[in-house]
């Protein structure tokens, strides 16, 4: 018969309360976690509230479209599986190419602000009157991206307050559209993949 050593029974003493006192019991530390959690959760759900009432203060024309409750959806594209064992892999490798889809109230607030600049925009074409234009129009140009593409101007921007991002192209025809972030970050379009 082996005997424990008095260190060893003291070992296997300390290793087992903790064992024992934890059975059938929960711990102490979850409901601190949980309130934390709550409390976060609560806190970004006020500055959400405060973000979309001070963008609805700014862009009244825009939160009347979108106020029913009911937005319009953009359709999504949807993504077809190829058997074409190239064309899988260069879908991979442009997945970084791919935006945040829009649904919801930020798909319609998306598509009105899209209007409501492409309005704003008739005939403008360098880079010192498109910032007039969107000063204009309430758009900040802290975060206004302007490059060339193309012969063209480009544009791209996150909406004050609640997002979505606005890329646009000077040009004959004016595009400008609404999306969600890029998979990489940012309202602009990434270059060069993986």
């Amino acid at each position: 018969m082996h005997r424990l050593t008095p260190v060893a029974a003291g070992l296997l003493l300390v290793l087992a309360v903790p064992v024992l006192a934890g059975c059938g019991t929960e711990k102490a530390a979850e409901p601190a976690a949980e309130r934390a959690a709550a409390s976060a959760s609560a806190s970004y759900e006020a500055a959400r509230k405060t973000a979309k009432a001070e963008h609805d203060r700014r862009f009244k024309d825009v939160a009347a479209i979108c106020s029913d409750g009911v937005p319009s959806a953009s359709p999504e594209a949807t993504a077809s599986r190829s058997m074409d064992p190239e064309a899988q892999k260069y879908a991979e490798n442009h997945a970084f190419k791919r935006k945040a889809p829009l649904s919801g109230d930020a798909a319609c607030r998306g598509e009105a602000h899209a209007k409501r600049i492409a309005r704003g925009l008739e005939g403008v074409r360098d880079e010192p009157a498109l910032r007039a234009a969107l000063g204009r129009l309430g758009y900040g140009s802290a975060d206004l991206e302007v490059y060339g593409t193309g012969g063209s101007l480009g544009f791209t921007f996150l909406v004050p307050d609640t997002g979505p991002c606005i890329t646009g192209l000077l040009g004959t025809p004016l595009e400008v559209e609404s999306h969600g972030f890029y998979m990489e970050g940012g309202c602009r379009e990434p270059k060069g993949g993986h």
